[in-house]
């Protein structure tokens, strides 16, 4: 794989003093990493707001059809909110199947969970100070489709910094799983053995480790932003 500057991914890095490093690709959480954003109070009346100004009625009970599983994955498996919702319709009517309500239902949890933006401090600076040195991607965990990218391009990052962006929805492995680390090391044309992941949730984030890759954690009580570059070159250059 080719990095946006040309440089090759995948092999032995050729610049001098890079060879013995076993990290060969940086990857960020991007929600409560790299930038903050307050989800819905109440996502269920969020969403049916949204619901009613697509046209859709909406159910006297809906805060418990929305409560209810309506559909059972593996553990580990992403699959979009709007499913979800598409279902919890359905399950209150006996004329319509969840089909019928999926591009309603897509428009409105993106409409209900598209909320204003705030980058991170040192967040910019410390994604292109290792994009210059290593291929870089975001992993997140979000079942709302197009969101992720929405968010990134409403953040003061840059988003030319990143060489992959991918949400759980988009691959449909949830962190820690580990095939959720597999996919965006993929992506950046590297092992899962020699990719590190940033994260603030060390139980999320941190399922790197047991896929075989390194893990930072930033934000409370942990290593901030600013200083992740530094703690980067002192544990792997």
């Amino acid at each position: 794989m080719a990095r946006r500057d040309g440089r090759e991914t995948g092999g032995p890095d050729a610049r001098a003093g890079k060879e013995a490093s076993p990290v060969a690709a940086v990857s960020f959480d991007l929600f409560g990493t790299l930038v903050s954003v307050e989800r819905p109070a109440d996502p269920a009346a969020g969403v049916a707001a949204e619901l009613r100004d697509c046209g859709v009625s909406v159910p006297d009970d809906w805060a418990d059809a929305y409560a209810e599983v309506h559909l059972e994955y593996a553990e580990g498996v992403e699959r979009p909110l709007h499913h979800h919702v598409s279902a919890a319709l359905a399950s209150r009517s006996s004329e319509h199947e969840p089909r019928a309500f999926v591009d309603d239902a897509a428009a409105a949890v993106r409409a209900a969970f598209d909320r204003p933006v705030e980058t991170r401090p040192g967040a910019a600076e410390a994604v292109a100070t290792l994009a210059a040195e290593y291929p870089v991607g975001v992993y997140s965990n979000c079942s709302v489709s197009g969101l992720l990218g929405r968010t990134l391009a409403r953040s003061a990052l840059d988003p030319d910094a990143f060489d992959a962006v991918v949400a759980s929805v988009d691959r449909g492995w949830r962190k820690p799983d580990a095939r959720a680390f597999e996919a965006v090391a993929d992506d950046l044309g590297v092992p899962v053995d020699r990719l590190l992941h940033v994260g603030d949730d060390a139980e999320t984030d941190g399922g790197v480790t047991a896929a075989g890759g390194y893990f930072v954690q930033v934000g409370t009580a942990a290593a901030s932003l600013r200083e992740l570059p530094a703690v980067v070159a002192e544990r792997w250059d």
